[in-house]
């Protein structure tokens, strides 16, 4: 089975599931790299060029393939779950947590990242809670919550630890 580490842009997904990876033993794989790869350019030039839409078919597409291997922590984009499908894909092969983090974290952690096509707002911190608030009954559809707002890398992989030995 898979880990599937889901949840906003900016919770720490890629962070926690490296080292996650690294203490289960298992391989990493950050969802956001495979698209990158696979389009052969950057998430901001498919959403300039292609737009949205053909960024969650491709998101789709490398989900499913990524979906037939074994012993991974994955971690996905912030709308992966927008795409109808995709929560049984994972459901499929994988237990789904979630990392949380307050609107105000997520704004310190990003204000500075200009990568975030869906962030190119006037008022960053009001577009982080409309979107949190448009998919937060997406992401509580998860096996376990984790909130990582104000908390240590090696905190939050033991809480996940733990969890996942229960």
């Amino acid at each position: 089975m898979n880990i599937y580490l889901i949840g906003f842009m900016g919770t720490g997904k890629t962070t926690v599931g490296k080292l996650l990876a690294e203490r289960l033993n298992k391989r990493f794989s950050d969802l956001d790299d495979l698209i990158v790869q696979k389009a052969e350019k950057s998430i901001a030039d498919i959403f300039r060029e292609d737009g949205e839409e053909e960024f969650r078919r491709l998101e789709t597409e490398v989900l499913k393939t990524v979906n037939e291997l074994d012993d991974y922590v994955i971690a996905t984009g912030g709308g992966v779950l927008t795409t109808g499908g995709n929560y049984e894909i994972m459901k499929s092969n994988g237990v789904l947590i979630t990392l949380a983090a307050s609107p105000e974290a997520i704004y310190e952690r990003l204000k500075n990242d200009n990568t975030r096509p869906l962030l190119v707002v006037d008022n960053v911190l009001d577009e982080i809670k409309r979107l949190l608030f448009e998919r937060a009954p997406l992401y509580i559809k998860a096996d376990y919550i984790v909130d990582t707002t104000e908390r240590a890398v090696e905190e939050i992989v033991e809480e996940i630890i733990g969890y996942l030995n229960d």
